[in-house]
């Protein structure tokens, strides 16, 4: 057999933080040892078997796919601790041919999917029996079934284990593995284990358990073993390997083995055995689901059918008239122009055997749309395609935009279709759902994701493990650039700083060598946030599966394996737009029921009006700072300027948008190259800002196809010097033929395309996502009550419904507090009294109340009319439903305002309430509840006169208790008299913080707000510091004040709870908490600049429109009534926008100040 040798028993990083060989490094050293062959057997898994096949045939070496199987020490049901066993044993398990991989597939996947409950993936031996067709097995590790019972001694349970085994799987398929690491423990095993081979007639076999590739590699191994096992270098008994487990050469191997005849000749045996050959084909379709048509016809005649339906259904006569216009021709033209258009994409479709994804797709688009889930425009390059117009995938006629089907499926460059599909987030499952039961639970699942050891994330990994401090860790962590894509050594490369601190101590240099070896390294596994793969039957026949975190099904190849494996995969996305413009078109549709946003006019002026004038927070990709700058200069006078508006803000393209604004204001002209060049883009003022116009040119110009044309972009965008050498040729060449341009300008041309290439971006998701931004636009414009209504129920972070909020008042939109009686779940419109429409607070929105005891209030509510008091509620509601906590939070946010009573007052009672209401309820179900029919439960509560001396809360207290639960302040603010000053001066405001595009570090923004409170801080050096927490009307923020502007800030008394002053602050990431860090400089007293105090001497007593009844009023003017007097008093009526009138009640109202008189007014007290 000569000297050479196969490991058959190696580790990949996908056997997650325990090893730390690189597959791509794997198959090199392989090739480089001159190895025939290298087995991949990670832990339970078969994540990098795609990823191993193609680096190891690449490399020349022949992949040997196994696995590394956790063996139940009974059966599968048996999901308890046995006294005495191990939990799992370890098998070493590899495919000889297709049908073994085939069974290993399977195998491993009943692990995950039924035997994973003690956090490992455990098979039994009656799985084992069923699938080892095609398998050899190896005894395994020092973890063996064997081993278990060497170790205990018991050569009578290890002889039973290799009987089984034998009867498993035979003789000439099971070997005794040998591992010699030079530890004690193998040194009586082995004897033990080739008397068992002798004594079976069974051949040994050596594996070395490779767990890292090179010998001194052995300490980074080591550090990974400790940021799995979360522990430190220093700990002693923790888990660690021996430094012999790395890959050793053949001669290593059979020097090791030299006594044990045949060990190393059958690796050789073994690797020639194993032949299995995967069938990687990303364009073929043979194991999608195939589409049966509903009248049986065949599938292609079906599907044309299909299509030609749909086109009579798109292009209604309106429809048509629009295209005339647009593609410059008649009606009779505009139907050859369609049916060329999609007569040429059928046949394609159906040459590339793709008619059944279209088919699938459709079919649960169309069922989404059936079902009222809002489903979005389209997403990507399928826009360009007429079939996915006709048969409903998409809603933009590519005709209109003038996109193209070989952007999205050339064949000239086959490649499978991709439709990304926009769903409602909140409804997508029920789409996935609907796809899981028509094609079977075992045919459908998710796709799973590897996240990686990052560049800042391992520094940091590492230095834990190493017990380096944090600051010393984050000194050098925040020196990496934190953006996707960096690596160590290239940022190593480029900054001197970062070189000098790793040189400057022994302890940063050990840690960089560790972190440069780690990094990139898988760490986890996730789920594909909308990836979905299809089967064309049961899917562990094609893929092995595992199980997610969530319990989902998920499979074991990533998104790029399931491609080259040739699997059906789609992209159920969430957009939580979609969900906000469907809740917005179904408060709409409760006064004009045939609302259709997808019918609007697409070029309504408030919507455009709206867009120049800056005011998209909201509104779909258009609400950062520089876009909302860019909308208020760019003069948007159609839909197409918001579709190149989504294309050309993005890197690169950029820098073009002046230039283009230039041109579209006349103020300067185009020079084109070429006169051809005009109709290109022209359209776009002469900036080539979409991929099709880069494949249009190569048409025009130099009579590409649009397919191959298809080709030049991508090889222009990918900037390989040989394929664009290849490509300019056959440029040059086209246009001299085609249009009998120079050589020289053509080369001029090609370089210019090349540059614009390099930034294109898809015109069809451009024109997909810009007509959700104008969809947004036009909502905000037309129905903004409506609008906002939808956003703020659909924000996920508190912190920002501030803004959003604040955004309200600035539209002049009042937003009520919740109210029992009258929210719903979600934040609603709700007409006011004075006809005017007001946003009223979501119920489901508060704090700690729960949506599922809300919801039962309200249809409660529904069925048997608004509560009369908190006792009718809870003598109408389970108290086990609506408990203590949860009307404890209902007085605290004010929902239980409109009984009349006191926030204290109602808090005191809340316990006696509820213990009454829960004696009722005991009493109605013993049935005793006949005796005492005549009472009425739901009366509201007699007078207490020992609640009468409780003090309402302080404003104070029940503005801090609004703002726990809502994440705003509602019935006031502590700011409102400051309103006037922060909105005019144009402070920045304190919630957008997270959304500012950060670029010049030097840039100051002016913050204006309240001090929450600050928090005294001393540097090493001794100099103090301070954290100072300031709130305005949109959120909170921590701002950091170092000493020559705290000092100051605090002699002067500016630094204590409740000031309200302004600041410069500088705004820079954070690379400690990935959030936005706030430097506070220039602090000074904003009271200054306060509007007049009203009188002192006078009683002010402020009644809110949104929750004061008349009731509060009689007894207003019952308590002035009762304490005649000299001192006058003013009311002050206030919303929630912040507008107040004042009105001073006549002098014969006016009353004597007293302690008394004043805890009697103390809710409406200013």
């Amino acid at each position: 057999m000569g000297n050479s040798f196969v490991h058959l028993h190696v580790h990949t990083e996908y056997s997650i933080k325990d090893s730390i060989v690189r597959i791509k490094a794997l198959a090199a050293k392989a090739a480089e040892m001159e190895m025939p062959a290298v087995a991949m057997t990670d832990h339970g898994n078969l994540f990098g078997a795609v990823e191993f096949y193609q680096n190891t045939t690449g490399a020349g070496v022949k992949p040997i796919l196994g696995c590394e199987i956790y063996l139940a020490p009974s059966t599968l049901d048996h999901k308890k601790d046995i006294p005495g066993r191990k939990r799992s044993t370890h098998l070493t398990l590899l495919a000889k041919d297709t049908t073994g991989w085939n069974n290993l597939t399977k195998l491993v996947s009943v692990g995950h999917l039924e035997g994973d409950y003690f956090g490992e993936p455990r098979v039994d031996r009656e799985q084992l029996r069923k699938f080892s067709e095609g398998l050899i097995c190896l005894s395994g590790d020092d973890n063996g079934p064997i081993h278990e019972w060497l170790e205990k001694g018991d050569m009578e349970k290890a002889r039973e284990q290799v009987a089984e085994l034998v009867d498993i799987f035979g003789k000439e398929d099971f070997y005794i593995e040998l591992m010699d690491h030079a530890v004690e423990e193998q040194s009586e095993t082995i004897p033990a284990l080739r008397g068992l081979a002798e004594e079976f007639g069974l051949k040994v076999v050596a594996t070395n358990d490779v767990h890292f590739l090179n010998r001194d590699e052995h300490e980074a191994h080591d550090v990974l073993i400790c940021i799995g096992e979360s522990c430190l270098l220093l700990d002693e008994d923790r888990k660690s390997y021996p430094d012999q487990v790395y890959f050793k050469t053949p001669e290593e191997m059979r020097e090791l083995f030299k006594d044990i005849p045949g060990a190393c000749d059958n690796t050789l045996e073994i690797a020639e055995k194993c032949n299995v050959e995967l069938v990687l084909d990303p364009t073929s379709s043979e194991k999608y689901p195939q589409f049966e048509a509903p009248d049986g016809s065949p599938r292609e005649e079906y599907f044309r059918k299909v299509c030609y339906e749909g086109l009579k259904m798109r292009y209604p006569e309106d429809k048509v008239d629009e295209l005339c216009s647009i593609l410059d021709t008649d009606v009779d033209g505009v139907w050859k122009i369609l049916d060329e258009r999609l007569n040429y994409e059928i046949n394609i479709i159906n040459d590339l055997g793709f008619a059944s994804y279209f088919l699938i797709t459709a079919d649960f688009i169309i069922w989404g749309k059936e079902q009222d889930i809002p489903v979005g425009p389209g997403r990507g390059s399928a826009a360009g395609s007429l079939v996915a117009y006709v048969m409903q995938i998409t809603d933009i006629c590519p005709m209109r935009f003038g996109l193209l089907f070989e952007r999205f499926l050339n064949p000239e460059r086959v490649s499978p279709p991709d439709v990304d599909i926009d769903f409602c987030q909140t409804r997508r499952p029920e789409v996935i759902d609907y796809v899981r039961k028509k094609y079977g639970e075992r045919c459908v699942c998710h796709i799973i994701t590897y996240g990686t050891l990052g560049a800042k994330s391992v520094l940091r990994d590492v230095a834990r493990v190493m017990g380096v401090g944090y600051g010393d860790a984050d000194k050098l962590a925040k020196l990496i650039e934190a953006a996707p894509g960096v690596k160590l050594q290239g940022e190593y490369d480029s900054k001197e700083e970062l070189r000098d601190m790793i040189e400057s101590s022994s302890t940063y240099k050990e840690l960089w060598n560790y972190a440069i070896k780690l990094e990139g390294l898988t760490r986890n596994t996730g789920v594909h946030a909308a990836g979905v793969v299809i089967g064309d039957g049961d899917l562990d026949r094609h893929v092995p599966l595992a199980r997610a975190k969530e319990g989902e099904v998920v499979s074991q190849a990533d998104m790029g394996a399931i491609t080259e494996i040739g699997l059906l995969k789609m992209d159920f996305l969430g957009l939580k737009n979609l969900t906000i413009i469907q809740e917005a078109v179904d408060f709409i549709k409760e006064y004009e029921p045939d609302f259709d946003i997808t019918q609007v006019p697409l070029d309504d002026k408030p919507a455009l009006a709206l867009l120049n004038r800056g005011e998209t927070m909201g509104v779909f990709q258009l609400e950062s700072g520089g876009m909302v700058e860019t909308c208020k200069k760019y003069g948007i006078d159609k839909i197409e300027d918001v579709i190149d508006l989504l294309a050309v803000y993005r890197p690169g393209a950029m820098q073009y948008i002046d230039e283009m604004i230039a041109v579209k204001k006349g103020v300067n002209k185009v020079n084109y190259e070429h006169p051809l060049l005009e109709q290109i883009c022209g359209d776009t003022y002469g900036v080539m800002i979409y991929q099709e116009q880069v494949q249009n040119a190569a048409k025009v110009l130099a009579g590409y196809t649009l397919g191959g044309a298809d080709v030049l972009r991508r090889a222009m965008g990918k900037k390989k010097p040989s394929e664009m050498a290849k490509q300019r040729e056959i440029f040059i060449k086209g246009a001299k033929e085609t249009n009998d341009i120079p050589p020289d300008m053509a080369n001029k041309i090609f370089d210019k395309i090349a540059g614009f290439a390099g930034y294109g971006f898809n015109k069809s998701h451009s024109a997909c996502y810009g007509h959700i931004s104008y969809w947004t636009a036009y909502l905000k414009a037309n129905y903004p009550v409506e609008f906002m209504s939808g956003l703020i129920s659909n924000v996920a972070d508190t912190d920002k419904i501030g803004v959003f909020i604040a955004e309200c008042h600035r539209m002049r939109i009042e937003v009520l507090p919740p109210d029992l009686n009258r929210s719903q779940l979600a934040f609603s419109p709700e007409k006011m009294p004075s006809g005017k429409m007001a946003i009223r607070y979501g119920l489901a929105s508060i704090k700690n109340v729960g949506e599922g005891a809300m919801a039962l209030a309200i249809e409660e509510r529904n069925k048997n009319g608004e509560f009369e008091s908190m006792d009718d509620l809870c003598q109408r509601l389970d108290t086990k439903v609506v408990n203590k906590r949860i009307l404890e939070n209902l007085v605290k946010a004010g929902a239980m305002d409109w009984t009349g009573e006191t926030r204290a007052g109602m808090f005191e009672r809340i316990e006696n309430v509820i213990a009454s209401a829960s004696s009722a309820h005991r009493d109605r179900a013993a049935g005793q509840v006949a005796l005492f029919d005549s009472i009425d439960f739901g009366a509201a509560p007699e007078p207490d006169d020992t609640l009468s001396d409780i003090e309402e809360w302080s404003k104070d207290q029940r503005l801090e208790e609004e703002k726990m639960l809502l994440g705003f302040y509602v019935s006031g603010h502590p700011l409102d008299a400051y309103r006037g000053i922060i909105d005019a001066e144009l402070y920045t405001q304190i919630g957008s913080i997270p959304d500012l595009e950060l670029g010049d570090k030097k840039k100051r923004h002016r913050l204006a707000g309240m001090i929450k409170h600050v928090e005294h801080k001393t540097t090493k050096a001794g100099k103090p510091f301070g954290v100072i927490y300031l709130e305005d009307f949109t959120g909170t923020t921590e701002i950091l004040s170092w000493s020559e502007s705290y000092t100051p800030a605090r002699e002067e008394g500016l630094l204590e709870s409740g000031k309200v002053v302004r600041l410069m602050a500088n705004i820079q990431e954070d690379d400690r908490s990935d959030g936005r860090r706030v430097t506070g400089s220039k602090i000074e007293d904003l009271t200054k600049k306060r509007t007049p105090k009203k009188n002192s001497k006078g009683i002010n007593l402020t009644i809110w429109t949104t929750r004061t009844s008349e009731k509060d009023l009689d007894e207003i003017h019952s308590i002035i009534r009762n304490n005649p007097g000299k001192t006058p008093v003013t009311l002050h009526f206030q919303n929630t926008l912040g507008n107040r009138i004042s009105l001073n009640i006549s002098e014969h109202l006016s009353v004597r100040k007293s302690a008394q008189l004043e805890k009697d007014l103390a809710k409406w007290l200013d």
